[in-house]
């Protein structure tokens, strides 16, 4: 049975982290697998390291190599450096919707939007955002904005710098989000701010993200994009 605020099994097993829904959600992504508008049972993140990851190494075809290793076909996937034991989840509710978060956070690759394109670190910050209720497609993209806005304010807030132009980052350079929505009837047409569906994304994923961020910076004292 699942916890009563938690629409998924979510497990740790050795590499990855697994979020597995009982009947499968729609889904919007960037994701490096599965990516796109899709219909998922499983979003996995898996853990890597620059020695995984050495020049002219393809990161989605590593990622489609160990999903097929793992039994995990199907699977919207994302690769993190991050501890995957450091997750953080959190849970909004209001007007009878609700929205559950589980972040990933690693801030070694932060950027301020409009920087210069570089060479490419580990450090990403990897949102999946569930809401309880279907969405349209229109609804999803815009579900998906209000998540990839609260992200950022929490960043901001927290002041992080970018290594490239020194300016207030405002994520990573390669952050992803995940949103996922119910199937059913009826699906809500809109997830603005002035909806119960907009204002859980930007709750849960604001709590959720501000935590992990602050726990990275925690952890690293010494780092210059503190």
């Amino acid at each position: 049975m699942l916890p009563p605020d938690r629409p998924h099994a979510l497990t740790r097993t050795g590499p990855w982290l697994l979020a597995r829904y009982p009947v499968p959600h729609r889904v919007l992504s960037w994701a490096i697998v599965g990516g796109g508008l899709a219909r998922a049972r499983t979003v996995a993140w898996l853990r890597v390291t620059d020695g995984d990851l050495p020049q002219g190494v393809d990161p989605r075809a590593l990622l489609v190599a160990r999903l097929q290793e793992a039994d995990l076909t199907g699977a919207v996937g994302m690769l993190t450096a991050a501890n995957l034991d450091r997750y953080e989840e959190a849970t909004a509710c209001h007007g009878g919707v609700s929205a559950h978060v589980v972040v990933t956070v690693g801030l070694s690759n932060a950027r301020r939007v409009g920087d210069a394109p570089g060479s490419l670190t580990v450090g990403t910050i990897n949102l999946l955002v569930t809401v309880s209720v279907p969405l349209t497609d229109e609804a999803l993209v815009e579900a998906a904005s209000l998540a990839i806005e609260a992200r950022t304010v929490a960043v901001l807030e927290a002041g992080v710098r970018s290594p490239v132009s020194g300016g207030i980052a405002s994520g990573t350079g390669t952050d992803c989000v995940v949103l996922a929505a119910v199937d059913g009837p009826d699906p809500h047409a809109y997830a603005g701010k002035h909806t119960d569906v907009g204002c859980v994304i930007g709750a849960a994923v604001l709590e959720a993200t501000a935590r992990g961020v602050a726990a990275w910076r925690a952890r690293n004292p010494g780092d210059p994009r503190r």
